[in-house]
């Protein structure tokens, strides 16, 4: 025979009972930092999916592009460099080196403007 009881079990869990206070003293129930998770999930998760869609435009990028991007930013464990660190290295002027970089990033930046997912 099961006796149940009406009344609350230390291990019973209740969506909306108070679990602490905010900054300014407001209650947080445990929903709240169930859909606030949530959120926060919800944007790694975009997130992620955004680095690895700007890695996939950077290795489609033509040369020199794709080199100038890399080791503009330090991508790809590479350190980073000034455009005159990779001007004098591929033996080019600073301002082509410019060119070719904001060049590289409008195609990036189209790949994100049309790309779906």
């Amino acid at each position: 025979m099961v006796f149940r009881s009406d009344k609350k079990q230390s291990k019973d869990v209740y969506l909306n009972e108070p679990v602490g206070a905010d900054k300014e003293g407001n209650e947080i129930t445990l929903l709240d930092v169930l859909e606030a998770e949530k959120e926060d999930i919800v944007e790694k998760l975009t997130y992620q999916e955004n680095v690895k869609k700007l890695y996939r435009g950077i290795q489609n990028l033509p040369e020199p592009e794709k080199t100038i991007i890399i080791v503009r930013y330090g991508l790809f464990g590479r350190r980073q460099e000034t455009q005159r660190e990779i001007a004098a290295k591929l033996g080019i002027s600073r301002s082509y080196v410019s060119r070719i970089e904001k060049r590289a990033v409008e195609k990036i930046k189209e790949m994100f403007l049309t790309e779906k997912g």
